[in-house]
């Protein structure tokens, strides 16, 4: 099943200072996700975001990413292709939207099958999703209740809304199983329904918080989600769970 890699920190590192490199081998060589790749890291202010319908473990451009980047704010994305069982761009993670005055990104692991008819059915939908997973029904469908919910823009002190993100995240997972990172540019939201570990260093130099589907280093420090956790990182730190 697909995999995720995501990373806050309190200043732009370089990726030779994360774990990050370890990742592209999960993609079809260490572990059976070989269905396409995708990165995701703010530069500059924005989210670039990089992606390939191949191998991660077969791709020069994501182990050069992986060695050569420099963000705060990192998810990355290796792909099992399920559902569909189809491997094209436009099915590979992340997916970016801009919602309520912000641009978002969005990476899954699990299966939500149900999502796609739920979110078909709403009579306005907001998002319309560009490839076929339940992944992207489910992004859109969380994106969806945001702009209903709290409008065109969102605004700081961010409880009002992250609050309906856990409220809206519970739901889907409900249908299936639903392990994610979302961020609006500024917070990485980790969602672990069954399946995620973190390793923080709150109180180092820089903060940093790490969050992998398998823990991506040999040292301790990993930590499995409990079942059904929502934590919300901003700049290396937990600020809510």
């Amino acid at each position: 099943m697909c995999e995720l890699f995501g990373l806050s920190a309190s200043r732009p590192i370089h990726a030779r200072e994360t774990p990050l490199g370890r990742f592209p081998p999960r993609g079809g060589r260490l572990a059976d996700n070989p269905d396409g790749w995708g990165l995701a890291w703010r530069e500059a202010g924005a989210f670039r975001i990089a992606k390939e319908a191949l191998p991660g473990c077969d791709s020069v451009l994501f182990a050069s990413l992986a060695e050569t980047l420099v963000s705060d704010l990192v998810i990355a994305h290796v792909r099992k292709a399920r559902f569909p069982p189809v491997n094209t761009l436009g099915n590979t993670h992340p997916f970016r939207r801009a919602c309520c005055g912000r641009t978002w990104v969005f990476a899954h692991n699990g299966l939500v099958p149900e999502i796609v008819e739920m979110e078909e059915a709403r009579p306005e939908r907001f998002c319309l999703p560009e490839g076929e997973t339940d992944s992207e029904f489910a992004f859109c469908h969380l994106l969806g209740h945001l702009h209903e919910h709290l409008g065109r823009h969102v605004h700081d002190p961010a409880d009002d809304w992250l609050a309906e993100v856990a409220r809206i995240s519970e739901l889907i997972a409900l249908g299936g199983k639903f392990n994610f990172l979302l961020s609006d540019g500024a917070y990485l939201i980790a969602f672990g329904h069954d399946r995620l570990h973190y390793l923080e260093t709150a109180g180092a130099v820089p903060a940093v918080a790490l969050v992998a589907t398998e823990p991506l280093t040999d040292q301790g420090g990993w930590t499995a989600f409990a079942p059904g956790e929502l934590r919300i990182y901003r700049a290396g730190v937990l600020v809510e769970r």
